[in-house]
C-alpha cells in the first residue's frame, strides 16, 4: 500500500504522485477557504434581516465593523449562513447566500473562476487512478478497500444503495409535508433548495414547539464542556485540565492534559470558533501520535480539536446549538480514539491504522450521550440562571430527534454515492464529474439542485482529507457505534468500569479493527 514493493520508475513515479497529490490537496482547501472569505453580503437595511436571531445580527454587525463598513455584513462561514438559512424570512436574501456558497471555488456563481476548483479536481482523480494502477488494484475504490472492513467495492454499493432505497420514500414523504405547510403558510406553490431548511424550522416549531434558538440559552460553551469532561471522566476514568500558560496559535485555543489516576496520558487543543481566514468546519487532527522511542520512553499523543463555533458577543458566553454541542462530542470522539490508544508503534496507534470505515466508531458513539437525559443533565446549565434544561423542553426535542430525518438521510447518501462511484469508476479525459454527480443525484434525491450548483468544488472531505473512496464511513460506524452504545444502555450508562471494558474494546487496540 505504501508502494515498498515497486522498483525503479514505478518507485519514483509513485513517489512524484504523492508529492504532487499532497499538492493539490491543499490548493483545493486553499481555493474553498478563499472563495469563503471572498464574498459577502452587506446591507444597511436590518429589515432585510427579519427572523435572524439576536446573535446573529450581533456577529454581522461585528462582521461589517472589522471591515470597516456601517450596517451589517453576511459573511460565508458556516454559522453565518446556517442562520441565514434557517431563519432569514427573506427568501430572497436566502437565495442570494445560497448560490454564493453553493458555487465557491467553481466556474460557477459570484466568483467565478477566482479560484476554481475544476481542474485540480480532475487531477487528483487522474492521480489516484495512476497510483491505485501502479499498485495492481482496478480503481481507486478497490485500493482505498483493501485497509477497509468493506470486503468490496459491490458491498459498499449495496449497503448504500438498499439505505437509498429504504429512505428516499421517506424523504419524498418529508418533502410533501413541507410543500403543504409552506403552501398553507405562505401561499408557496413551489419550494427552492434555499428555502428548505428555512419551512423546515418553522414546521419543527409549530409541531414541537422546539427550536435551536429555544435551546440555545442551555448549552454554553463552558458548561457543555464541563458536561463533557464528567461523561469521559466517568467512562473513562480520564481527567482534563486546562493549562491556561500554555503556547498556543490564537488567544481562543485552550490546551489541556489528560491524566488517569495522576498519571499524564495524553494532550489535547481546543480551536472552538470562527474567525477571519480559519478553515470551515469541525475536525480533529493528530498534533503527534502515541509511539516508544529509541532510548524507550513513551511519546504521549497530542491530539487538536477544531470547531467553528460562534464566538460569545459581550458579556454572554458563546452559546452552542443543539447541533453544534452533537459536533463537540462526535471531534471529541475522535479525540479519545487518539489520546487513549495504548499501542507503542506511531503508525498503528489511535486512528492510525484502523479500517477507515470504523475510524468513525468513536464519534459516532459519543454523539448519543448529546441524545441521552443522563448526558444531556451534565451538560446543559442555563447560561444565566443555570437552571436545568426543563423536562418539557427536553422531551420536546427528543420527539423531534427524527424530524425530516428522511431527507438529511438521502442527502449524506448523495455524498457517499457520489464519492465511492466517482472513485470506482473514473477514468482520466472519459469521465465527467458533474455528469455522475447528476447521475447520483438523479438516484437518490427528492429536490434537484440549480444547474450551477457545485458543490464537488468544496468537497472537502474526499479532495482534501482522508474520506477518498471512504466518506460512506459515516452510516457504516453509525450501524457499528449502535453495538457498544445499547450495551451500555443495557447494563448502566456512565461507569467505568462499562466504559474501561469499551476502552480496550474499541480504543486501545483501535488499530486491529481491520476485519
Amino acid at each position: 500500500m505504501s508502494g515498498i514493493a515497486l522498483e525503479g520508475d514505478d518507485k519514483a513515479r509513485y513517489a512524484e504522485i504523492q508529492k504532487r497529490l499532497s499538492e493539490l490537496t491543499n490548493k483545493f482547501s486553499e481555493n474553498v477557504l478563499d472563495a469563503t472569505q471572498g464574498w459577502y453580503y452587506a446591507t444597511d437595511d436590518i429589515a432585510s434581516l427579519a427572523g435572524l436571531p439576536e446573535d446573529a445580527i450581533a456577529a454581522a454587525k461585528s462582521a461589517a465593523s472589522s471591515r470597516d463598513l456601517q450596517g451589517y455584513v453576511i459573511t460565508l462561514d458556516f454559522p453565518a449562513y446556517y442562520a441565514v438559512m434557517t431563519y432569514a424570512e427573506d427568501a430572497k436574501l436566502r437565495e442570494t447566500l445560497y448560490r454564493a456558497y453553493s458555487t465557491r471555488a467553481s466556474d460557477q456563481g459570484p466568483t467565478a473562476g477566482q479560484w476554481d476548483n475544476t481542474e485540480i479536481i480532475n487531477e487528483i482523480l487522474t492521480l489516484r487512478h495512476e497510483l491505485a494502477s501502479l499498485l495492481g488494484f482496478a480503481s481507486y475504490a478497490d485500493y482505498s478497500l483493501a485497509t477497509k472492513m468493506a470486503d468490496s467495492p459491490a458491498q459498499v454499493i449495496q449497503f448504500l444503495e438498499d439505505l437509498a432505497t429504504r429512505s428516499k420514500p421517506v424523504a419524498e414523504q418529508d418533502l410533501a409535508e413541507l410543500k403543504a405547510f409552506a403552501q398553507t403558510l405562505d401561499g408557496r406553490m413551489e419550494l427552492m433548495p434555499w428555502d428548505i431548511s428555512f419551512y423546515a424550522e418553522k414546521l419543527k416549531q409549530q409541531r414541537y414547539q422546539v427550536s435551536q434558538q429555544m435551546l440555545k440559552p442551555y448549552f454554553p460553551l463552558p458548561k457543555v464542556l464541563s458536561g463533557l469532561f464528567e461523561i469521559v471522566q466517568r467512562l473513562f476514568g480520564v481527567t482534563l485540565t486546562e493549562q491556561p500558560n500554555s503556547e498556543v496559535w490564537h488567544k481562543d485555543v485552550r490546551f489541556f492534559e489528560v491524566s488517569r489516576q495522576g498519571e499524564v496520558i495524553a494532550y489535547c487543543y481546543l480551536d472552538p470558533f470562527a474567525r477571519a481566514n480559519k478553515r470551515g468546519g469541525a475536525w480533529m487532527g493528530d498534533c503527534r501520535g502515541r509511539r516508544r522511542r529509541l532510548e524507550g520512553s513513551i511519546q504521549l499523543p497530542v491530539a487538536y480539536l477544531v470547531c467553528n463555533f460562534t464566538p460569545p458577543v459581550g458579556d454572554k458566553p458563546a452559546l452552542l446549538t443543539h447541533d453544534e454541542v452533537t459536533t463537540l462530542f462526535h471531534e471529541f470522539g475522535h479525540g479519545l480514539h487518539h489520546m487513549l490508544t495504548k499501542m507503542e508503534y506511531s503508525d498503528i496507534s489511535g486512528i492510525h491504522g484502523v479500517a477507515w470505515d470504523a475510524v468513525e466508531l468513536p464519534s459516532q458513539f459519543m454523539e448519543n450521550w448529546c441524545w441521552e437525559p443522563e448526558g444531556l443533565a451534565l451538560m446543559s446549565g442555563h447560561y444565566e440562571t443555570g437552571d436545568a434544561l426543563p423536562q418539557e423542553l427536553l422531551d420536546k426535542m427528543l420527539a423531534a430527534k427524527h424530524f425530516q430525518a428522511g431527507m438529511m438521510m438521502v442527502r449524506q447518501l448523495e455524498f457517499s454515492l457520489f464519492d465511492f462511484r466517482l472513485h470506482s469508476e473514473y477514468q482520466p479525459g472519459v469521465t465527467e464529474v458533474q455528469t455522475l454527480l447528476d447521475e447520483v443525484r438523479s438516484q437518490v434525491s427528492v429536490l434537484l439542485p440549480p444547474a450551477e450548483n457545485r458543490f464537488q468544488h468544496s468537497f472537502g472531505h474526499i479532495f482534501s482529507g482522508g474520506y477518498a473512496a471512504g466518506y460512506y464511513s459515516y452510516k457504516w460506524a453509525e450501524v457499528l457505534s449502535l453495538t457498544p452504545f445499547l450495551a451500555l444502555k443495557k447494563k448502566g450508562f456512565l461507569t467505568v468500569k462499562r466504559g474501561l471494558i469499551l476502552e480496550h474494546r474499541y480504543w486501545k487496540k483501535a488499530a486491529l479493527m481491520n476485519r
